[in-house]
């Protein structure tokens, strides 16, 4: 079921989104070459917490950790461990944090010191993609115009779109109705409307889209080796556009 958040649940996922905005900001500069996922993982929840917010992802659906650290050809869902960044990586951070019931949800992708070309230019277009699906968003629209945006822009700069995989909504709830595909066709699925809240995120790779799934049930890769990227924001449906709920702050 689809809900039209009211102006108090609203101001909460505001404050929600900023709060996972602010622990991006605060794990930055401790993504370097020689910390663990797991170091970053408790980093993380030591801030939310001391913000008053609750690490939604820790025990959902038996899910371990705070984060999902992503790296490399891992698409999503990479479980914190003992692994040592290095120089070259890059790694996809994702949390949800939840403020008095209300969640906000971002994930950005982070190089580790200096990167090749190849992964920068995935970064840089997965970003941009998410920006194409973000403009799409306002009143009367469809789901199926943020899908189709996302998609015409990464596959015209030949990039991999995962379909196995997809953004949606979100309140209460991590995942709510509706789920945003990031592939489609444009003036289908669900209509927009004032109120509603939903996560857009493109996972896109640098070669083909397909993925597989690893034996501890969460950890997603690409099945050639490619790097992949992952850049999602909570997103308000407005009057008459949208407002994006997990800014980045500097």
């Amino acid at each position: 079921m689809i809900t039209i958040k009211s102006e108090r649940e609203i101001e909460l996922m505001r404050e929600a989104g900023m709060m996972v905005s602010r622990t991006h900001k605060y794990l930055k500069p401790f993504i370097k070459a020689g910390i663990t996922t797991k170091e970053l993982d408790k980093l993380a929840e030591e801030y939310i917490r001391s913000m008053g917010g609750v690490p939604t992802c820790k025990g959902y659906e038996g899910y371990p950790a705070t984060l999902c650290t992503s790296v490399n050809d891992t698409v999503v869902h990479g479980i914190p461990n003992n692994y040592k960044l290095k120089n070259g990586d890059i790694i996809t951070i994702d949390m949800v944090i939840g403020y008095k019931g209300y969640q906000g949800d971002a994930a950005w992708t982070y190089t580790v010191g200096e990167v090749d070309d190849d992964k920068k230019y995935l970064m840089e277009h997965t970003e941009k993609a998410l920006y194409e699906g973000v403009k799409q968003v306002k009143p009367g629209n469809r789901i199926g115009d943020i899908a189709n945006a996302v998609q015409t822009y990464a596959e015209s700069h030949n990039l991999g779109v995962v379909r196995e995989l997809c953004g949606h909504g979100i309140g209460q709830e991590m995942h709510e109705d509706p789920e945003v595909p990031n592939y489609g066709i444009k003036g289908v699925g669900t209509k927009l409307k004032e109120g509603m809240v939903i996560c857009i995120e493109p996972m896109l790779t640098f070669g083909r889209r397909f993925v597989y799934q690893l034996e501890d049930g969460w950890t997603v890769k690409t099945q050639d080796g490619s790097p992949a990227a992952h850049y999602e924001h909570t997103i308000l449906v407005t009057k008459d556009g949208c407002e994006i709920l997990t800014p980045r702050v500097d």
